[in-house]
């Protein structure tokens, strides 16, 4: 015979030449010969010695213990005292009852969206974070969800999260704002085949972004080319110089146009603008050439202009002064005294008109 104590906090099982016998807690027992007994902590997971199926026909033993079955395709969050401890996957697992308290959240993974009672500080958790599939959205983007490649529904700005398993997941995002597409360098001719470069912009937003997602590939670059295509349409219309005055005309034009396919990729254009009209080499010195002759030809008429003008005004200078005496003497007056300005000394008689006498000096008689 052998004596056992069982302490609190404590659980024995009783075996016979390996078979269990019994369970023993809190008190003192006397143990029978080829008798033994192993100890289990109420705080520690049980680790069945023998296979768990033997003992849990033990009923007095099946109430000290939490059974929990864990299936494929499923997870148990453990929780001990209120707080997360430990994740179960598939199998079976035993613990013991008392003194701790165990709660078991069980998930399904065979589904997409996770339903359970889950903290999202756990979602960061490495056990956990292995079976979570996460998804951000910026709050300035919109996305469409799609399942197994069937659209099911549009997300909204946030972080989501959906369980790891065979099925397919996939979200294409888009952004919100309003977003600038530019045509830079067009290369382009014009209706009299001078060749030119055109920078082109447009300020658009996407707003039927089911539309822009699932119904259009890379609906950018349609709009992109959308754009060209009316562009140069619109170009090749007009001459150089017609390009040049038009400018704006033919922005609204192009804008026009370009929103009735934008409408088709789910965008909807706000406004468009040529940048830059730029002329290639030889154009360029052409012009050059171009506007020097006509800068020439503006300042040659202005020249005769003034010409005329002066020519004009001496005419009539001369009308007055043949009608009046006394305004052809002051005429002569004003000239001697211009002369007389450049004349270091003039000597004269005191004898006779002292005008005439200048007079008579200055006309070389």
């Amino acid at each position: 015979m052998k004596r056992v104590r069982i302490n609190a906090g404590k659980v024995g099982l009783v075996f016979k030449n390996g078979d269990y016998l019994k369970v023993l807690t809190q008190g003192t027992y006397w143990l029978g010969f080829n008798q033994r007994v192993l100890i289990y902590d109420l705080t520690m997971t049980f680790q069945a010695p023998i296979a768990l199926d033997i003992l849990l026909q033990d009923k007095a033993l099946v109430s000290l213990l939490d059974v929990v079955e864990v299936k494929d395709n499923e997870l148990v969050l453990v929780y001990e005292n209120g707080l997360f401890k430990t994740i179960l996957v598939a199998g079976r697992y035993a613990y013991w009852k008392g003194l701790i308290e165990r709660e078991f959240v069980r998930a399904d993974l065979s589904k997409i969206y996770i339903t359970e009672k889950i903290d999202k500080a756990l979602f960061s958790n490495y056990e956990l974070s292995k079976y979570i599939r996460t998804f951000e959205v910026a709050t300035y983007e919109k996305a469409v969800l799609l399942v197994d490649d069937v659209y099911t529904k549009t997300l909204t700005g946030g972080t989501y999260r959906f369980w790891r398993n065979d099925t397919t997941i996939k979200i294409a995002k888009a952004d919100m704002r309003q977003l600038q597409l530019e045509i830079a360098g067009q290369e382009l001719l014009t209706k009299d085949k001078a060749g030119i470069r055109i920078n082109f912009y447009t300020q658009y937003k996407v707003t039927d972004i089911e539309k822009a997602l699932l119904d259009n590939k890379d609906y950018e670059k349609q709009l992109y080319i959308s754009m060209q295509l009316v562009l140069r349409a619109y170009v090749g219309a007009y001459t150089l110089d017609e390009l040049l005055e038009r400018k704006d005309n033919i922005a609204e034009a192009v804008f026009e146009d370009v929103k009735a396919s934008a409408k088709t990729l789910g965008v909807t254009v706000l406004n468009c603008g040529i940048r830059d009209v730029i002329l290639t080499g030889e154009m360029k010195e052409i012009m050059n050439q171009v506007l020097i002759a006509q800068k020439r030809a503006q300042a040659n008429v202005i020249t005769r202009r003034e010409e005329t003008a002066s020519t004009r005004s001496l005419l009539n200078t001369a009308k007055l002064m043949e009608d009046n005496t006394m305004l052809y003497k002051l005429k002569e007056m004003e000239y001697v005294e211009k002369i007389a300005e450049k004349i270091g000394e003039i000597t004269v008689s005191g004898n006779g008109n002292m005008v005439a006498q200048l007079k008579a000096i200055f006309s070389g008689n």
